[in-house]
């Protein structure tokens, strides 16, 4: 796969199951009723069915997830993903990014020579990360966007070298069925004291970070680790940034909320917990 090619032959149609050819700027499917999806101006394809349309975050969301994304304050742990990655996947593989958001993770990894698909139900998510991989021209794989859900990947039974899953719903069985024999998923989520300093600064209790409750139970566990670092945020705008990105954001009342928006600094842990699971051969 180039810069220029769409790597079709991942791909099955969300309809049907069938095969996909691609023609100028649109893919069809060698089904009976041959489906066919277009891509965007700025090089997403829109994959999700009728059940999905709709779904992930809004644009202003993902405006301020990227904002904050791309001061390079998850970079860190961003590095620790891919080079996870490289540590288990040949050069030149194929990765899935299930879950992707606005691509940071995606381009992060591609950067070390993978070619990577994201798939995000947002299509304000999708739009965003292409429209930035189109502009940067550092990448030899630049990767390629789909709007879809994770628990219903548009993609061929063993097509993949590795899943990667970050801060998103972990669809073991789906990625399973995609993940070639040997192959890995890498899981990232909060560690016990992810964002314990933003916490703080919030409740008069916080509390640590307990296990996700949906890490795989049928892959085998290869490796743990953690990326643990510390972050100062120096202006208004990146704490309620990284205050949008979390659950937190939803639960917590006007009182609490006021105590942030009178900040204009804060120091917080980052604790990134990657597990990796391998498929059996």
């Amino acid at each position: 796969m180039t810069d220029s090619e769409f790597p079709v032959e991942l791909f099955r149609c969300p309809v049907c199951g069938a095969s996909f050819h691609k023609v100028e700027n649109s893919l069809f499917c060698n089904g009976a009723r041959c489906h066919c999806f277009d891509f965007s101006s700025c090089g997403y394809v829109n994959l999700a069915t009728s059940a999905q349309s709709n779904g992930g975050d809004s644009k202003e969301a993902v405006r301020a997830r990227s904002a904050f994304l791309r001061s390079g304050y998850y970079r860190q742990a961003a590095d620790a993903i891919a080079e996870t990655v490289a540590a288990y996947v040949p050069a030149n593989g194929t990765v899935i990014d299930a879950g992707c958001g606005e691509g940071y993770y995606a381009e992060t990894v591609a950067a070390h020579g993978f070619r990577v698909v994201g798939f995000d139900l947002s299509k304000a998510a999708c739009e965003r990360a292409a429209k930035q991989v189109k502009a940067n021209q550092t990448l030899r794989f630049r990767p390629k966007f789909a709007v879809a859900g994770v628990f219903s990947l548009p993609l061929q039974d063993a097509c993949a070298d590795a899943v990667i899953n970050v801060f998103a719903p972990c669809a073991e069985t789906e990625y399973a069925r995609i993940l070639k024999p040997g192959g890995i998923l890498l899981v990232a989520g909060a560690g016990e004291k992810h964002l314990l300093g933003l916490k703080k600064a919030i409740y008069e209790n916080p509390y640590l970070n307990t296990p996700r409750a949906d890490l795989p139970r049928f892959m085998t566990l290869t490796d743990k680790k953690h990326a643990c670092f510390s972050v100062t945020l120096t202006d208004q705008a990146s704490i309620a940034a990284l205050f949008s990105m979390t659950p937190y954001y939803w639960r917590t009342g006007p009182a609490d909320r006021e105590k942030l928006a009178a900040l204009t600094t804060l120091t917080t842990e980052i604790d990134f917990e990657i597990s990796v699971y391998r498929k059996e051969v």
